[in-house]
């Protein structure tokens, strides 16, 4: 990394602000050769900044000198807080692609920089990745921990017990012959510690999905054809998302509405009706389709027969109440609203059980499976008798906590982690 990086960091111009970042070894040269001087450390100051060239001035603006290694990259870093118009930008981007040892940083460079210097662990850029891409309360929230290092931490102290088990596992089989270590005693600790271990990463991994945090609950609204399902999808979401109509089998093909109620993210599938089958192929395909959906589904709207309940925890509807009010279930409306209030209720009640809670953050499936392994290790430890075993597994299990946190991760993954991110972050 002997490239000196640049790019605006702030939102695209026009704006009040355009923050522009400069990291790297040539980052002091260039707040020099911009400013004609270099501010104290963490300092900010006014200055006009001109072309090294000819002189021309570009802008007054603040000025930040951040030298490293304690910034957010782990360089020396510059930060120039110019105004916020298109030509400003343009003009003094121009001048730094200009100068000596710079260059334009491509998508998440910074943060990768961040990352293989130290500062951030890959679980906390997967956080910083969520965080950008937060659209609700709650997905801004279990990022926010992530990106914090809450659970960076929690995996460092698996990683410190790990090692404590392992010296003492070592120690036990190295010294077993000698009169200060006793046997008996050093075992029973080990095998204390390691189901503690044990059952406290059990613990973080049942911890929510941050898949469904992002994409939101799958909520599932199916039962027999013209049973109110189209209606009642466009009433959640607050729009006509679906075509209605009298004629059965109206819906043919299953139809996916994201939208966030009360905070929380939800994702509605319309489904086609079930029902026996008219020998119609397309119709077929649309019931088959309305079964994959349901088998996928967090929570079921069923607004069928009671008998016909596809799981035992879908949600019962008596939808249209307003004609039939006899029916069995939770008696809505979508025409005249009755008992809306009491489904949202319902509904947000349920996700709150799927979704990390107030302080806590939600695992991606690479942590899930990072965490899988480390846990598999430590149960074997746990249920083995053989020290020799025992200090393997303790040995395999510390490099899964290194791939979890990406001192052994792979180069292609982390290709794909940072091209999400923007330019300038």
């Amino acid at each position: 990394m002997t490239n000196t990086i640049f790019a605006l960091s702030s939102g695209a111009p026009p704006a009040g602000i355009a923050v522009v970042r400069v990291s790297g070894p040539h980052a002091r040269a260039a707040l020099e050769s911009l400013a004609q001087r270099v501010p104290p450390p963490r300092q900010a100051s006014l200055a006009l900044l001109t072309d090294p060239q000819d002189g021309a001035p570009l802008d007054r603006a603040l000025i930040l000198w951040l030298p490293g290694p304690g910034t957010v990259t782990g360089e020396d870093l510059v930060e120039l807080h110019c105004h916020g118009g298109r030509a400003v930008v343009a003009a003094v981007e121009t001048v730094l692609a200009a100068m000596p040892g710079l260059r334009r940083a491509e998508a998440g460079e910074f943060t990768r920089r961040a990352f293989l210097n130290g500062r951030m662990d890959l679980n906390a850029v997967e956080g910083l990745s969520d965080l950008l891409a937060a659209e609700t309360q709650q997905q801004r929230r279990a990022a926010l921990m992530m990106a914090e290092g809450h659970f960076s931490r929690r995996v460092d102290g698996w990683r410190r017990d790990l090692l404590d088990l392992s010296a003492m596992a070592e120690a036990a089989l190295d010294f077993s012959d000698e009169d200060d270590v006793p046997d008996a005693a050093i075992e029973q600790r080990i095998g204390a510690g390691i189901a503690a271990l044990a059952e406290e990463i059990g613990t973080a991994l049942a911890a929510p999905s941050a898949e469904r945090l992002r994409d939101g609950i799958r909520v599932v609204l199916a039962g027999p054809p013209n049973a109110g399902k189209s209606t009642l999808l466009n009433a959640l979401v607050g729009r006509d998302a679906a075509i209605v109509s009298d004629i059965a089998g109206t819906t043919r093909d299953r139809i996916e509405v994201p939208a966030a109620i009360g905070g929380t993210a939800l994702l509605f599938t319309d489904t086609a009706g079930l029902h026996e089958g008219t020998g119609d192929a397309i119709e077929a395909i649309g019931m088959d389709r309305a079964r994959a959906a349901l088998d996928a589904a967090d929570i079921i709207l069923w607004l069928g027969d009671a008998a016909d309940l596809p799981r035992a925890d879908a949600l019962l509807i008596a939808a249209q109440c307003d004609r039939d009010a006899t029916r069995p279930g939770l008696q809505l409306s979508a025409q005249t609203g009755e008992g809306m209030d009491s489904l949202v209720t319902t509904l947000l009640d349920r996700a709150a059980q799927l979704l990390p809670g107030e302080g806590d953050y939600a695992l991606h499936a690479r942590q899930r499976a990072r965490v899988g392994e480390l846990l598999a290790h430590v149960e074997a430890a746990r249920h083995s008798d053989d020290l020799l075993v025992i200090a393997e597994e303790l040995r395999q299990a510390r490099r899964a906590i290194d791939a979890l946190t990406g001192q052994a991760g792979t180069e292609d993954m982390l290709d794909r982690l940072f091209s999400g991110f923007c330019i300038g972050k």
